[in-house]
């Protein structure tokens, strides 16, 4: 109370007198302690609380840390075991692999023994006549698959003589069958056409090696001018030859021409000794100015090349190209003869017919070389049929009635 009197009578005159900055200052001073004060006890409050959640939260991610620490240890120790168990394993596999591969070796040799012994019990329960009859069998059937291996007869051919003299010593008489039909079998493969194939083996590596001679149709250098000579000579062989210009003949001859005019002019008298100085000098002139225009007319016609192309595909080829296309042409020949070595015919036939396209579009044709080895292709692959190899059915159906008869 004592404080609320004094402050009565100053704000009244403060009122009247019109003193107003006094009283918004006043006021203010005495509100601001009091929200200092709250804003403080608020701001411990929001500290206090803070720190009870931060000690929380690092009780919480301490204890978190202490579960990971011990899921790590268990983790690692499972490992750990998991690692000694798998070593375990793998030499408890090493171990049964080394058990496994003594037991195959021990059976392997229990069924080889198994079948020694049953073919010496086969061997001895069998006659005299059931020995020949399966060794000619067997022989027989090693020769059909010597023959199917190599392409020829000839195997088989001296498998069934062979079989056949057999016989004859033996002097049974229910094999008499069995010798006729190997007779029969000798006549019917002996007539059977079948393919050379070592002679066609050898033809195949004969044209191999001439694919480096055969000229192309571009082809720029002294093999072409050859090939070209002989192909103007060709037409040209039944008409008569012209007559030569003497600058020309002079220019062939070259200097040898010069000695022989020499030698013609001295034995002249010694009165025209002037008249032979000059003639030797201009004779001289003549040879050396032919000699020139022979040189420069010849480069001229290495430099431009005339020739009639009728395939474009051989014109538009590079000159380099040439070596790739005779090596693509040795490696189909190459590609026949393993064709021909392994039986597939057919297969032999088409390398053998695209060399042959490939030889009458790339190369020239007219060139004798090239014209022997379209021939030689052509009877090669006239050659190269695909003939079933007989077999000696009525012989081995022989001995299986003789053997089944006995």
């Amino acid at each position: 109370m004592s404080q609320t009197q004094p402050d009565t009578p100053l704000s009244a005159p403060s009122a009247a007198g019109g003193a107003a900055p006094v009283m918004p200052t006043a006021v203010p001073v005495a509100a601001a302690p009091r929200s200092g004060r709250w804003a403080a006890v608020l701001a411990m409050v929001l500290a206090t609380l803070a720190l009870i959640m931060s000690g929380l939260l690092w009780e919480k991610l301490g204890s978190t840390q202490q579960e990971l620490a011990r899921r790590s240890q268990d983790s690692a120790t499972q490992a750990a075991d998991a690692r000694r168990l798998a070593a375990q394993a793998e030499a408890l596999t090493q171990e049964l692999q080394a058990r496994l591969a003594v037991a195959e070796v021990r059976l392997s040799e229990v069924s080889l023994q198994r079948s020694q012994l049953e073919e010496l019990m086969l061997t001895l329960s069998r006659s005299r006549d059931d020995n020949l009859v399966q060794d000619l069998e067997s022989a027989l059937r090693l020769a059909q698959q010597q023959a199917q291996l190599t392409g020829t007869a000839q195997p088989l051919i001296s498998a069934l003589q062979a079989a056949d003299q057999r016989i004859a010593r033996a002097a049974q008489p229910r094999l008499n069958p069995v010798q006729r039909a190997i007779a029969r079998d000798i006549d019917r493969i002996q007539k059977a056409p079948l393919a050379d194939i070592p002679g066609l083996v050898l033809r195949l590596d004969e044209l191999a090696r001439q694919v480096d001679e055969w000229p192309v149709l571009n082809e720029v250098g002294p093999r072409a001018r050859v090939a070209g000579a002989a192909k103007s000579a060709a037409p040209k062989a039944g008409k008569a030859a012209p007559e030569k210009p003497a600058a020309p003949a002079a220019s062939v001859v070259g200097s040898d021409a010069t000695a022989t005019a020499s030698t013609e002019v001295l034995p002249s008298s010694d009165g025209d000794a002037p008249s032979q100085g000059w003639d030797r000098v201009s004779l001289a002139w003549q040879s050396l100015w032919a000699r020139i225009w022979a040189d420069v007319t010849r480069s001229g016609r290495e430099l431009v090349r005339v020739s009639r192309i009728d395939r474009p595909e051989a014109a538009l080829m590079a000159p380099e190209q040439a070596f790739f296309l005779r090596e693509n042409l040795k490696l189909k020949l190459l590609n026949a003869r393993l064709g021909l070595l392994a039986r597939h015919l057919t297969s032999s036939q088409a390398d053998v017919k695209a060399v042959e396209v490939a030889l009458a579009r790339y190369f020239e044709t007219t060139s004798p070389l090239v014209g022997d080895a379209r021939s030689a292709l052509a009877q090669l692959r006239k050659d190269l049929v695909d003939n079933e190899l007989p077999r000696p059915d009525e012989t081995l159906a022989a001995l299986a009635a003789a053997a089944g008869g006995r």
